[in-house]
C-alpha cells in the first residue's frame, strides 16, 4: 500500500481540549501534581518547540501529545516542563518513546521534565510505566505516572456526577470505543452525552468547545449524522438557547453540510474524505479509489477509525 508522509502536527479532537483545558485535564488526572503548579502565574504550549525536539524520532500510534511549561509554587525552580501523551492503542515502543521524549525535551532546555502518559486502548494488561537498561554499572531510565481510559467504566457514577469538563470528555471516549461498528447506539449515546452538557449548567464556551470534540470524536454516518443535528437543533429550540448557530458552523467548518445533502452512501463517502483530509492534510489517489469504491458498512467501519490511528493507512487496514 502506498504511504503517506507523516503531516506535521497530529491534529486530533484530544489536542484542541488540552490546549482549552489543560488546567482542568491535570486536576482531572493529576490532581497531586495540579496542587503544586502555581497557576496564577500562567503556562505556555511549547507544542512546536516539541516537534522539532523529537521530529525523527517514532511517533507511535498517539492521539496528541503536548509540552507545556509551568511554574512551581515551592519555588524550587523557576519553571518545569510537562510532556503529556495520550495513547490511543497498545504500542510496545510507547515507554522507549517517553524515555526518548523526556531525554531529548531535557537536552533541549535544561529544565526538569515530567512525563505523563494517558492511555485510550482497550487492553486491560497493558499499561507500560517504565523504560531503562543497566550494564556495568551504568543505568539509565524513566518511570512515568500512567492514567488508563478503560479504568472509567468501573466508575461510572463518578462520571456522571464529575462537574470537571474532562469527565464528559472520559466519557465521551469510552462510549466511542463501545459503539464501533454501533451506530445506532453512538447516535443515542452521543445525544445524551450532549444534551448533558446543559444539565451540568457549564456556560456558552465550555458547551462550544465540548460539543465540537464530541462532534469530531463520536462520527456517524451521514443519514444518522443528519438525524443528530436536527433533533438536536429542535431540543435547543426547546431550551430557547441557540448555541445550535455555532454548532452548525463547525459542521461546514469540517465541510460536512455538503456530504450531508447528497445520498446516503455518496454523503458519507464525501464526509469521510473531509474528514480525512482535516487529519492528514493530503490524500493519495488510492485513497479516492476506495473511498468511490467503498460500500456503507466498510465506509462505517472506516469512520470509527479516523480519530484512533496515527497513519492514513490504518484507517484502511
Amino acid at each position: 500500500m502506498e504511504q503517506l508522509a507523516q503531516p506535521d502536527a497530529y491534529d486530533s479532537p484530544w489536542k484542541e481540549i488540552l490546549e482549552s483545558y489543560f488546567p482542568e485535564f491535570m486536576t482531572f488526572f493529576f490532581p497531586e501534581i495540579y496542587a503544586e503548579i502555581d497557576w496564577p502565574r500562567g503556562w505556555e504550549s511549547l507544542d512546536q518547540e516539541l516537534q522539532q525536539v523529537v521530529r525523527d524520532a517514532e511517533m507511535g500510534r498517539r492521539l496528541a501529545d503536548k509540552l507545556i511549561k509551568v511554574y512551581r509554587l515551592d519555588g524550587q525552580e523557576q519553571w518545569v516542563l510537562i510532556h503529556v501523551e495520550i495513547q490511543g492503542e497498545r504500542d510496545e515502543g510507547f515507554a522507549r518513546r517517553m524515555f526518548v521524549y523526556n531525554y531529548r525535551v531535557f537536552d533541549r532546555y535544561e529544565r526538569p521534565v515530567v512525563s505523563l502518559a494517558v492511555l485510550g486502548d482497550d487492553a486491560p494488561g497493558w499499561r507500560p510505566s517504565e523504560f531503562g537498561y543497566a550494564l556495568w554499572g551504568c543505568e539509565v531510565g524513566i518511570r512515568f505516572p500512567v492514567i488508563k481510559l478503560a479504568d472509567y467504566d468501573a466508575m461510572w457514577a463518578e462520571l456522571e456526577a464529575s462537574p470537571s469538563p474532562f469527565a464528559i470528555v472520559v466519557m465521551a471516549h469510552l462510549k466511542t470505543r463501545a459503539t464501533r461498528r454501533k451506530p445506532e447506539d453512538r447516535l443515542r449515546w452521543k445525544t445524551q452525552l450532549v444534551r448533558r452538557l446543559y444539565e451540568r449548567g457549564y456556560d456558552r464556551r465550555d458547551v462550544l468547545e465540548l460539543m465540537r470534540f464530541i462532534d469530531w470524536l463520536m462520527a456517524l454516518p451521514a443519514e444518522l449524522a443528519l438525524q443528530f443535528r436536527e433533533e438536536h437543533k429542535r431540543f435547543e429550540e426547546e431550551l430557547r438557547m441557540r448555541y445550535v448557530t455555532t454548532f452548525e458552523r463547525f459542521s461546514k467548518q469540517e465541510g460536512l453540510e455538503e456530504g450531508l445533502q447528497l445520498g446516503v452512501q455518496a454523503g458519507e463517502a464525501s464526509m469521510l474524505k473531509r474528514l480525512l483530509l482535516r487529519r492528514f492534510q493530503q490524500l493519495p489517489a488510492w485513497v479516492e479509489q476506495r473511498l468511490a469504491q467503498a460500500g456503507r458498512e466498510q465506509l462505517e467501519g472506516w469512520f470509527d477509525r479516523v480519530f484512533e490511528v496515527e497513519r492514513l493507512e490504518d484507517v484502511f487496514a
